[in-house]
Order: structure tokens, then sequence, then C-alpha cells
């Protein structure tokens, strides 16, 4: 099996990695909302809500992560590269979005406790 198709079979492998976590992620964090609804816990919505989002940040992971290696890898003309780096910008702001929704912070404020205003010293 020559290298080009052995890559482009581990980014499709990676693909459905990506897309398999989102789907099984979705499924057992539905399924605990349910039964957190079911036991009357309060909190329940936004442990949903959180649970969704890091299912999907690291949904985006795997998938950006496929993308590199299919674009880069395989293919690296101008035109592929560029619509790659469209790709990752629009996964990285839809990763920051959920970051600031489930943080209330941006990745780089990993320090910083916007709730309390106390600095975690990481």
């Amino acid at each position: 099996m020559p290298a080009q198709q052995l890559i482009e079979q581990v980014g499709q492998g990676v693909d459905v990695a990506g897309v398999g976590l989102i789907v099984i992620g979705l499924l057992i964090t539905t399924a605990r909302f349910f039964q957190q609804l079911v036991l009357r816990v309060p909190e329940a919505y936004q442990h949903y809500r959180q649970g969704l989002g890091y299912t999907l940040l690291l949904g985006l992971e795997f998938l950006v992560a496929a993308d590199i290696i299919r674009t880069v890898a395989i293919d690296p003309t101008l035109e592929s590269v560029t619509v790659l780096i469209g790709i990752v910008l629009i996964r990285t702001f839809l990763g920051w979005s959920l970051e600031m929704e489930l943080h209330g912070r941006w990745p780089w404020q990993q320090g910083r406790n916007t709730e309390s205003g106390v600095d975690k010293g990481h």
C-alpha cells in the first residue's frame, strides 16, 4: 500500500473517530440528563450543556486533526491549504466560543476564575 493511500486512510479514521466521539458523547450526555431529570437534580440542564460542550470540543479537535492529516500530508496545494486554513479558523472560533460558554473565559485565560476573580495559579 502506497504511503499516500495509508495517510488518506489514517485521516479518514481520525475523521470517523471525531464523529463517533461526538455521537457517543451526545448519547451518553443525553442519557445522563434524563437520569438527572428523573432524580430531580437541580443543575441537570447546566450539566447537560457542559457535557455537550465538552463532547463537541473533543470531537472538533479530532476533525481538525483529520483535516490537517489529509490536506498537508496528501495534497499540499495552495488551494487545499487555503481551504484548510478556513476550516481550521472556523473550527477554532467554534472551539473558543464553546470554551467561553463552558467556563466564562477565553482559552488563553486558563489561570483566572472569572466567577470569583481569584487566580487559580495555573
